[in-house]
């Protein structure tokens, strides 16, 4: 265990606290920041050890976080920190067409000029999250770190829940929340079944020097195969998300970087000028994957372990952080009427205020990569001409500006600006 706060438990011991987060990449740490701040221990149950995730270089790996999720990081005091090193996204350009032929006529573009708050988001790279999240956690008194650590057993009782961590100690809270990703075993141990599939997609991620500025624009380019993302990072930097078929995917991964960079050029376009790799390559297969239900006895799921969707929208980090949001603000104010945070009432109203958002984002998601990563020419004039209507209609373009940057629906006080 790296946190010296964590240290202090002997083996076999159990360790009591408010709540306990399984999960320790990005929601999990948020959302016990969250709990602290209004008064509650948490304890942070975290797979991989601190050092790996502290000690991060640049990779590529980036977030698209809108304007509301900037909000929440800065009621959690880490805005500050963050913003930086941000890049502002001032428009979204979107565009259909194939590789090598650019995109056709008809297009969608937005602007954050068309509506008051400010731009639509922001890109953060992930080794400043991960950073400034480790931090905050480390230097918050009512939060236990345990990194390295996995549950192998849990059990819910009169009150309580607890946990049996790989090295024999036990933790014990009112509640346990499970942001342990996809495949959760939070959720499979609580007897929660997912529904979900494959889209036989497979998403390159990487970083791209370019030699012109992108005057933070970002890109989607949707192609038959799947959609391009080139999003904007500071200085003449973008990052790439580029969904193809698996076996395309496997065959460009497998690729020197001179001919990896040769399959992407016709398809990046040469707008930005010269490219050039910059960091490592990823991929990562896509799939959606979504809870039937998030909660049961005593556990809430947030994030990953409740909805997996196909990143295409880029809204899943933003869809967990607005969970995030929500039940730390229905916790919290369970905690001032005296309830208790882990009782069925309680969690039911978590599952009524996101239970349907997430549902539609699953649903919203799934429907645009079907329609958008096929080569059908009907279908393509269809959605080419729904793109210009969209982009024709001022308040239609409007609406869509305000669904980028979070500012729709029942939004939590943390998404408003306001404090828990």
């Amino acid at each position: 265990m790296d946190n010296p706060k964590a240290t202090a438990i002997l083996p076999g011991m159990t360790h009591r606290s408010d709540i306990l987060i399984t999960g320790g990449g990005l929601a999990g740490p948020l959302l016990s920041l969250a709990m602290a701040q209004s008064g509650h221990r948490v304890t942070v149950i975290d797979a991989r050890p601190e050092k790996v995730r502290r000690n991060a270089a640049f990779d590529g790996r980036s977030y698209a976080v809108a304007l509301t999720s900037c909000r929440l990081l800065s009621g959690l005091g880490l805005w500050d920190q963050l913003q930086e090193n941000a890049q502002p996204i001032l428009e979204i350009k979107v565009s259909d067409g194939r590789a090598g032929q650019g995109p056709s006529p008809f297009f969608m573009h937005f602007d954050h000029a068309e509506i008051e708050e400010g731009p639509m988001g922001h890109m953060v790279q992930d080794r400043y999250l991960r950073r400034a999240l480790l931090d905050a956690i480390e230097d918050n008194d009512a939060i236990t770190h345990l990194s390295g650590r996995s549950v192998i057993h849990q059990e819910a009782g009169p009150g309580h829940v607890t946990v049996t961590l790989d090295n024999g100690d036990r933790a014990q809270g009112a509640l346990l929340i499970g942001a342990d990703g996809r495949g959760s075993g939070t959720a499979d141990r609580a007897g929660i079944k997912r529904t979900g599939w494959s889209y036989g997609q497979t998403a390159l991620v990487c970083a791209i020097e370019h030699e012109h500025p992108h005057h933070g624009i970002a890109h989607q380019f949707f192609m038959p195969p799947g959609p391009l993302a080139i999003l904007p990072l500071p200085g003449n930097v973008s990052s790439i998300v580029w969904s193809e078929t698996a076996q395309n995917a496997a065959a460009f991964h497998a690729l020197a970087d001179g001919d990896y960079l040769t399959m992407l050029r016709p398809r990046f376009g040469g707008f930005l000028g010269e490219i050039g790799l910059k960091g490592q390559r990823y991929t990562y297969p896509l799939t959606l994957s979504l809870a039937q239900s998030l909660v049961a006895d005593r556990v809430a799921l947030i994030a990953d372990a409740a909805h997996g969707v196909h990143p295409i929208a880029g809204q899943g980090l933003n869809a967990g952080m607005r969970d995030i949001a929500a039940l730390a603000e229905v916790l919290t104010d369970a905690t001032r009427r005296g309830e208790d945070i882990g009782s069925a009432q309680v969690l039911a109203r978590y599952e009524a205020w996101r239970r349907f958002d997430n549902t539609a984002l699953a649903m919203a998601t799934d429907s645009f990569n079907r329609l958008f990563s096929n080569d059908n020419t009907m279908v393509r004039t269809v959605r080419d001409l729904g793109m210009g209507v969209v982009n024709a209609l001022p308040s239609l373009r409007r609406s869509f500006i305000r669904e980028a940057a979070g500012l729709t629906g029942d939004l939590p006080r943390l998404m408003k600006g306001q404090a828990l």
